[in-house]
């Protein structure tokens, strides 16, 4: 998966459609729950550094953090990073001293601590059994599942990687594992060398830190309370910086699921600034749900996180098993690829029901409820779409009806005369349909028709300049084909391409580009109508037809809409016969 593989990604393409829609509601739950447990947690660091009266204002905090991290992802990717950047210095630096410092402080504790820990297994093993101290072991683990969101996230956001895509993917990967190992060990064993144990108000590293450096005094003065606090301050910036994964990569999975018709097609389309604009607001307001609900209560969000994670792990890795199976034969890797995955699969697998069977009443129920209802609601929208693409595939009926060769000689357009511009996608009936209707209400007045097209590069596109040409070529080969048809109905043609990343503002450009060389032009957007316009219609069909049509009018141009309709039921598609000569439909 060169172009990135997440979670949906993979279970889409190796189980199948319905493995992939439940991977990517897991995923979509878990990026929330991604903004909530980071921005909780930042508030547990920060608020233990704080009196106990002022409590009270750490979710209100929370909720403003979430609100400025919505700002900040929508100003785009590259300002928020550079605005983010410096914290991760700040976290290595204090970050290496205590841990290395600790450590290094506490050399001659360590043969103490190593026996306290052999003690403490034999004794649980003695207790609980294997299989009770293998469930112990995977309900830790399963707790910091959330790491897992990271790895996720690099998959998921190749896309906007430095060249080489895939190396820089991977050795950003290892960034992950080498830190994560170093810190979260390091840490582990400092509790025990510290012997830290909870503390009301503190979490265990504001305990750590003060243990570690709250005596230091120099020339009377306390510096240890301040590398406490610059030390916790970090902390609670770097997870401020792992809550914008959430809203850097659950808008594109969600313009991945909508470009499959799980979600609502808005949530492809990009900014001028390069963000699922859509999707991010989407995140933010269910982070502050999420928030609320739980209280800003870490507990609850880590236990409703440990269970999403982990189901669109055991899909991916269930995915890679089944890869591997079908490729054994002529992969040499396969052997190696399949123990890999096979043993994820199992720790995965276990952890999940292991989280799930301990975890189910105590918040777990909520995550599972929340999942369940993302899932029915993506097969009620893919249903929708593919209805209404089955009952507009009527309108294709047209095309055998028209040659679609190449006019002989056609005349070249007289920009002197009226034209008719016609935005149009791809080639179809659809397309196909609104020219014959203009001819249709405007018989014998247009002499020139230009078709304009506005190559969307949405989140889903956005995987490279090669994606980028293809879609460019695809357009041109289909407004090219409109060309040919325009020159059998008598018509002189011209076409438009423009490609952007935002559809008002290009068409805008394009239409005024037009009317420079066709004064007399009238503008024509296609718009789907249905018979009984369903509630949620104005959320899954955009009114882009509409918001067009006021900008060209409020610009000075003529623009009309024009109705396709959509029926309850299905309906053959009236015969229109187009006539050779005359502009006549």
């Amino acid at each position: 998966f060169p172009f990135g593989g997440g979670g949906y990604t993979v279970a889409t393409e190796l189980l199948g459609p319905g493995f992939g829609v439940v991977s990517g509601a897991a995923l979509l739950v878990d990026y929330v729950l991604t903004i909530s447990v980071s921005i909780a947690s930042a508030g547990d660091q920060l608020f233990s550094l704080a009196p106990v009266h002022v409590l009270p204002l750490k979710l209100p905090l929370e909720l403003l953090a979430v609100g400025l991290l919505v700002l900040l992802t929508l100003r785009g990717v590259k300002e928020s990073v550079l605005v983010l950047a410096p914290i991760f210095g700040l976290f290595n630096v204090t970050h290496v001293a205590l841990v290395f410092g600790g450590i290094g402080a506490h050399l001659d504790q360590l043969p103490r601590v190593a026996a306290d820990v052999s003690h403490g297994f034999h004794t649980g093993l003695g207790t609980l059994g294997a299989a009770g101290m293998f469930g112990l072991f995977l309900s830790a683990y399963s707790m910091g599942g959330g790491t897992y969101t990271g790895i996720e996230a690099v998959s998921n956001g190749v896309p906007i990687m430095r060249e080489p895509k895939v190396e820089t993917a991977r050795r950003t990967m290892r960034y992950i594992a080498v830190s994560l190992a170093l810190t979260a060990g390091g840490l582990l064993l400092l509790y025990l060398l510290y012997d830290v144990r909870p503390e009301p108000g503190k979490t265990l590293n504001a305990v750590l830190a003060g243990r570690f450096a709250g005596g230091w005094t120099v020339g009377g003065l306390g510096l240890g309370h301040g590398f406490v606090a610059i030390t916790l301050f970090a902390e609670a910036a770097l997870l401020f910086v792992a809550a914008q994964a959430g809203f850097l990569d659950g808008p594109r999975v969600m313009a991945n699921m909508a470009r499959d018709h799980w979600l609502p097609h808005r949530f492809v389309q990009l900014s001028e600034r390069l963000t699922v604009q859509d999707g991010v607001l989407l995140m933010g307001g269910a982070a502050l749900a999420t928030l609320l609900y739980a209280r800003g209560n870490i507990t609850v969000l880590v236990t409703m996180y440990a269970i999403n994670i982990f189901v669109t792990f055991s899909l991916s890795q269930l995915a890679m098993v089944r890869h591997w199976l079908a490729v054994r034969r002529t992969r040499r890797d396969a052997l190696s690829g399949l123990a890999i995955n096979g043993s994820a699969l199992i720790l995965c697998v276990a952890i999940l029901t292991g989280t799930l069977y301990e975890k189910f009443e105590r918040g777990g129920w909520v995550t599972l409820v929340a999942t369940s209802s993302v899932v029915a609601l993506c097969f009620a929208i893919r249903r929708h779409y593919r209805d209404v693409l089955r009952r507009l595939r009527s309108l294709d009926e047209l095309l055998p009806v028209l040659a679609l060769h190449r006019a002989d000689d056609a005349a070249p357009p007289d920009t002197r005369r009226p034209t008719a511009v016609l935005f149009v996608s791809g080639f179809g009936g659809l397309g196909v349909h609104s020219l014959l209707t203009v001819l249709r209400l405007f018989p014998g007045h247009f002499a020139n028709v230009v078709f304009v097209s506005v190559g969307v590069i949405d989140a889903a596109v956005m995987k490279g300049v090669g994606e980028v040409e293809r879609l460019r070529a695809e357009t041109e080969a289909s407004l090219q084909k409109y060309v040919e048809l325009a020159g059998r109905l008598g018509l002189s043609a011209d076409t438009r391409l423009i490609m952007a990343t935002e559809t008002m503002d290009a068409g805008e450009q394009v239409a005024r580009e037009v009317v420079r060389r066709y004064p007399r032009s009238i503008f024509f957007l296609g718009r789907l109508i249905f018979e009984r316009e369903p509630w949620f219609g104005r959320i899954l069909h955009n009114q882009t037809a509409y918001r067009l049509q006021r900008r060209l009018q409020f610009a000075g141009m003529n623009a009309m809409v024009l109705p396709v309709r959509v029926l309850d039921r299905e309906t053959r598609a009236p015969a229109l016969v187009a006539a050779p000569a005359g502009g006549h439909a």
